[in-house]
C-alpha cells in the first residue's frame, strides 16, 4: 500500500486544497483541449483570418462584464455566509444578465462600425451574443459553485464547455478545410450558447428555481456594478490593444499578437484556479478585517510566485514550437510570446494580492489601481502600436501588468498599516 507524505495528506484533507486540485485538474483536462483547440482553430482560420475574428472579440470582450453587471459576484459575497438566499440572488443573475447583456448587443452593433475596420465590425453581433449573453452567465453562474465550494461541478463545465468548442472546430478543419472569420464566429456563438443553457438548467435541477425581487438589484445593484467595473477595467488593459489594432487595420499582426497572448493566458490558469478556489475564503476572512484577508493572500502568493515564474520561463523556451504547430503563418508569434512570457509571474502578484482588496470589501482601491493600468494601457497603445504594431502592444502589455502588480502590493500595505477596517461590516 502507498503511503503519501503528511504534507500531501494534509493538502489533500484542506477544502481550499482540494477545491483549488478541482479547478486545476479540470483546467488541466481543459488546458489539454484549449491546446488541441488552439492548434485546430489557427489552421482553420489562419492568421489573417484569425486576426479578424480577434478584433471583433476583443472589442466586444471590453464591455462584456457589464452584461452580467456583477451579480455572480455578489451571490458569492453574500450567499456562501447563507445558503437561504440561494433563489432570490440566483434569480438576480438570470434577470440582470438577460436584459443587461441584450441592450449592450445592440449598443456595440451600432459603435462597432465605428471603432474596428469593416472585416471585423461585421462580426460584432455575433461576438457580442457569445461574449456579454452567453459568455457572461455560464461566468456569473460559476460563482454559485464557487460559493458553496463545489469546483468539482465548475471544473466539469468548463471541461465540457472546451469539449464542445474544440470538437465545433474540427468538425469545421475536417468539412471544410478552410473558414472565414464569419464562419467560426457563428459557430462559436452556438457553442457559447448551449454553454451557458447547461450551466443554468444544472444550477436550476441542482439548488431549486429563481426568484424575481427587483427590491434586490435596488440593494445590490450599486455593489454589483462596481464588481462589473473593476473587471472591466481589467479587460481594457487585456483587449484594448487587440481592438486597436483591428481599429488600425492591423488584422494579420492581430492574429499574431493575439495567438501568442492565449498561449500566455493558458500559461496563468493555475495561478487563475488558487485565486478562484480561495475567493470564497477570503470573502470570509474578509468580512472580520483586511489583515485576515491579507493573510491568506500572502500564503496564496506564497504558492502562486513560483507557478508564475515557471509558466513564464516555459513559455519562453516553448515559443519557437508555435509554427512547427500552428504553422508557417504565425512565425512571428515565437518573438510575440517571448516578449509576453514575463506576464505570468506579474499576474500572479497582481491577483493574488487584489483579491485580498476584494475579500475585505476594499475593492474600490483594486477597482482605482486597475483604472490606472487601464489609462497607462490606453497611452501607451496609442503612442506605440501606431509605431511599431504587435511589438508597441507587448511592450504596453509588460508595463501595464508591472505597474498593475507594483500597486496592488503597495496599496495592501498601505492599507494594512492604517488598520483599515472592512465597510461593509461597518455599515452591518
Amino acid at each position: 500500500m502507498t503511503v503519501w507524505p503528511r504534507d500531501w495528506q494534509r493538502s489533500f484533507r484542506n477544502p481550499m486544497a482540494r477545491n483549488a486540485g478541482w479547478l486545476m485538474a479540470g483546467q488541466g483536462a481543459g488546458l489539454l483541449l484549449q491546446v488541441a483547440y488552439f492548434i485546430i482553430l489557427a489552421r482553420l482560420l489562419g492568421a489573417v483570418q484569425y486576426g479578424i475574428y480577434a478584433g471583433a472579440f476583443a472589442f466586444t470582450g471590453l464591455v462584456a462584464q457589464y452584461g452580467g453587471l456583477g451579480t455572480g459576484t455578489v451571490f458569492l459575497r453574500y450567499v456562501s455566509g447563507d445558503r437561504r438566499e440561494f433563489s432570490v440572488y440566483w434569480g438576480n443573475i438570470l434577470a440582470v444578465t438577460l436584459v443587461a447583456a441584450g441592450s449592450l448587443i445592440v449598443l456595440l452593433r451600432i459603435v462597432g462600425w465605428r471603432v474596428l475596420n469593416p472585416a471585423s465590425a461585421s462580426l460584432v453581433l455575433l461576438a457580442a451574443v457569445a461574449n456579454c449573453l452567453c459568455g457572461q452567465l455560464t461566468l456569473e453562474s460559476s460563482r454559485i459553485f464557487q460559493a458553496f465550494e463545489q469546483m468539482r461541478t465548475t471544473a466539469v463545465l468548463n471541461l465540457l464547455t472546451n469539449l464542445l468548442r474544440t470538437i465545433a472546430a474540427a468538425g469545421m478543419l475536417l468539412v471544410l478545410g478552410r473558414a472565414s472569420a464569419w464562419q467560426w464566429a457563428a459557430a462559436s456563438a452556438t457553442v457559447s450558447a448551449i454553454g451557458a443553457l447547461l450551466a443554468a438548467g444544472t444550477i436550476t435541477a441542482r439548488f431549486g428555481r429563481p426568484e424575481f425581487h427587483p427590491a434586490l438589484f435596488a440593494k445590490r445593484g450599486p455593489e454589483g456594478l462596481g464588481y462589473a467595473f473593476a473587471t472591466s477595467t481589467a479587460s481594457v488593459y487585456n483587449d484594448l490593444d487587440k481592438t486597436m489594432l483591428s481599429h488600425y487595420g492591423l488584422n494579420l499582426a492581430n492574429g499574431i499578437y493575439t495567438m501568442a497572448y492565449r498561449v500566455i493566458d493558458v500559461a496563468t490558469i493555475p495561478i487563475l484556479s488558487i485565486r478562484d478556489a480561495a475567493m470564497p475564503r477570503l470573502f470570509q476572512r474578509g468580512r472580520s478585517n483586511l489583515a485576515a484577508s491579507a493573510e491568506l493572500s500572502y500564503r496564496l502568493l506564497r504558492r502562486a510566485a513560483p507557478i508564475g515564474v515557471a509558466a513564464s520561463v516555459a513559455v519562453f523556451l516553448a515559443a519557437p514550437l508555435i509554427p512547427r504547430i500552428l504553422g508557417p503563418g504565425f512565425a512571428e508569434s515565437v518573438a510575440a510570446a517571448r516578449w509576453l512570457c514575463l506576464i505570468p509571474a506579474f499576474r500572479g502578484v497582481h491577483q493574488m494580492t487584489g483579491s485580498a482588496l476584494t475579500g475585505a470589501g476594499l475593492q474600490s482601491y483594486r477597482t482605482n489601481a486597475q483604472l490606472t493600468a487601464a489609462a497607462l494601457n490606453f497611452g501607451l497603445n496609442l503612442w506605440l502600436i501606431p509605431r511599431f504594431g504587435w511589438y508597441g502592444a507587448a511592450w504596453s502589455s509588460l508595463a501595464t501588468d508591472a505597474a498593475l502588480g507594483g500597486m496592488n502590493w503597495g496599496l495592501l500595505q498601505w492599507l494594512i498599516l492604517r488598520g483599515q477596517r472592512n465597510p461593509v461590516a461597518e455599515s452591518n
